[in-house]
């Protein structure tokens, strides 16, 4: 059987508030919430005691989607460095497509989010740049040029 579609991506916070605030502020749409705890997701995940609250956010389009958890039990374990570089290992980031980039940046401002470089441009076709989000999230913007 094929690959289908990559239904999320999950984020782990500690401010599950703050963290989605800063998506919804972005034009991402809450699809809902709830706590999640139970013999099963124990067994899922491969940890014992596990409660935490998620809410699942959808782009605009419908086709992409954010699981923010927020961990009771157990705890989260820290990632070190904590604001790690682009280049560290892993998951670095995650780009959004928008229609002008100024009034995206300047909106995610008042959410804490922090210019890592600057806004450039490719060619004449993309002007992109990084932010770092509430808790050292890293995000792309990309706005194609006409």
């Amino acid at each position: 059987m094929a690959l289908r579609r990559m239904d999320n991506v999950l984020i782990v916070v500690d401010d599950l508030e703050a963290v989605k605030a800063f998506f919804v502020e972005l034009g991402m749409e809450l699809e809902g919430e709830m706590p999640v705890e139970g013999r099963w997701v124990d067994r899922v995940v491969g940890l014992e005691n596990v409660r935490c609250e998620i809410a699942m956010l959808r782009t605009p389009d419908g086709h992409g989607r954010l699981e923010l958890d927020k961990f009771h039990t157990p705890a989260a374990v820290e990632a070190v460095p904590q604001n790690a570089p682009v280049n560290t290992l892993g998951i670095r980031r995650i780009m959004f497509a928008v229609d002008d980039i100024d009034e995206v940046l300047a909106r995610l401002r008042t959410h804490g989010a922090e210019l890592i470089g600057e806004v450039a441009q490719y060619e004449d076709k993309y002007r992109l740049c990084y932010i770092r989000g509430p808790e050292g999230i890293i995000v792309a913007l990309a706005e194609q040029l006409r």
